[in-house]
């Protein structure tokens, strides 16, 4: 499998203030590095489950994102970093943890564009990233928490998730990407991922990198504060 040289810089999805490599090559490498990301896991899926939905439609939104990226990154001279994705992703067994996966990736996406809005100078970049994150908040998740309550109203639950609770846990995804999309996250709204959400709805890996991208969010902003 091909890798980038940059390959640890791309999988943080976090720019880096001490790497050697420019701030604006880093923010457009790692956003079209995580959209490369988003369409090859849909595509997976599709190959696996056939033509499903919100996947098809989200497939083809995530194939606008990192075309609008790459324009920009031939405009400023920033090479497209190499998309190995499609070796290390795994696809889930089920459509419902598949859905739940989409939840977990969007909220990783939104953060990652916080982190990467935090750095971003130039006007286009800035304008561009905005409607990725846009779309994100509040097009993509959305489509994936909406197949995840359409399962549990099915009448599909298991030992740990009911109808009930789903639309709670849901509920508190809401709360986490508003503090998130406000600035206003903080270490009390972090906690609150680790005490409430039911870490069974959501498959622990993928949940896990949800929530070290909002603590990556947390830290960025704590340094930058500390700075001023």
């Amino acid at each position: 499998m091909e890798t980038n040289i940059d390959e640890a810089l791309l999988m943080s999805a976090r720019v880096d203030e001490n790497s050697q490599i420019p701030i604006i090559s880093q923010i457009l490498r790692i956003a079209v590095y995580d959209e490369f990301k988003a369409y090859e896991t849909y595509t997976k899926i599709i190959e696996k489950f056939g033509l499903v939905q919100p996947f098809v439609n989200i497939k083809e939104a995530e194939a606008v994102h990192y075309a609008a990226l790459i324009q920009l990154m031939q405009k400023y001279n920033v090479e497209v970093p190499i998309n190995n994705w499609a070796s290390k992703i795994e696809v889930p067994n089920t459509l419902i943890e598949c859905c739940e996966m989409g939840v977990a990736g969007e909220i990783n996406n939104i953060a990652m564009y916080n982190n990467l809005l935090s750095y971003a100078n130039e006007a286009d970049i800035k304008d561009v990233l905005f409607k990725l994150q846009a779309a994100s908040f509040n097009n993509h998740l959305p489509a994936f928490r909406n197949c995840v309550i359409a399962h549990y109203n099915n009448g599909a639950t298991n030992n740990n998730v009911t109808q009930e609770n789903i639309m709670e846990k849901l509920g508190e995804y809401q709360v986490i990407l508003d503090d998130i999309m406000s600035g206003n996250i903080d270490e009390n709204s972090i906690s609150k991922i680790f005490s409430k959400l039911n870490l069974s709805m959501v498959s622990g890996a993928v949940l896990g990198g949800a929530i070290i991208a909002l603590l990556n969010t947390y830290n960025a902003k704590q340094e930058n504060e500390s700075k001023e």
